[in-house]
């Protein structure tokens, strides 16, 4: 994924901006459209549920839309939407306070015993079993720090723009990187026992 230079806006997402802070709705679609997949990503990181994530990103989508004409740096659009989102999901995990259950079967095994777990792909190959493993640490994580891990790692965001949007110096988001990364690699020797 090419990354922007600083997090700067590219010229024609100025011009939307623009026109999207002085109420153009079609300029707002426009500007917003291109973004909603990040978005929503960013949304199923720290919420770990599709539907609080769709929830998350309208939420965030629509905030932003009230407060564009309230945004002083118009350069550092995307990093103040990514906080907005982030925000945005953890008032719906605070919210919701989803518990996560897993469904087990209750058809008898084949010899009549007791109920049974539906098997799964992930039982099949070493590779999807490490991947499987892999989501469950993620999980065991809190949402600001799979919110980090996703935004650096997955959505290729520099430390700069992350910096800008959680109001904090590079380096404390270079010191929280570095913990966040512990904190999974200790999840995922929990995961492995």
């Amino acid at each position: 994924m090419a990354q922007r230079a600083e997090g700067l806006v590219p010229a024609r997402d100025g011009a939307l901006l623009e026109r999207a802070a002085s109420g153009d709705r079609d300029a707002f679609d426009l500007l917003i459209r291109p973004r909603l997949d990040r978005l929503y990503r960013m949304a199923v990181s720290i919420t770990r549920s599709e539907t609080d994530a769709r929830d998350a990103t309208q939420d965030a989508c629509v905030l932003a839309w009230r407060e564009l004409p309230r945004l002083r740096d118009r350069d550092k659009f995307d990093a103040w939407l990514s906080q907005i989102l982030v925000n945005a999901a953890r008032g719906v995990v605070r919210k919701t306070g989803r518990v996560r259950v897993r469904e087990l079967s209750t058809e008898a095994d084949a010899d009549g015993g007791n109920p049974r777990a539906e098997p799964s792909v992930a039982a099949e190959t070493d590779s999807f079993a490490d991947s499987n493993a892999i989501q469950r640490a993620f999980g065991r994580l809190d949402g600001t720090t799979r919110a980090l891990l996703t935004l650096h790692y997955v959505e290729g965001t520099p430390l700069a723009e992350i910096a800008r949007a959680t109001g904090s110096p590079v380096g404390t988001v270079k010191w929280r990187l570095s913990n966040a990364r512990r904190a999974l690699e200790k999840a995922l020797e929990a995961e492995r026992r």
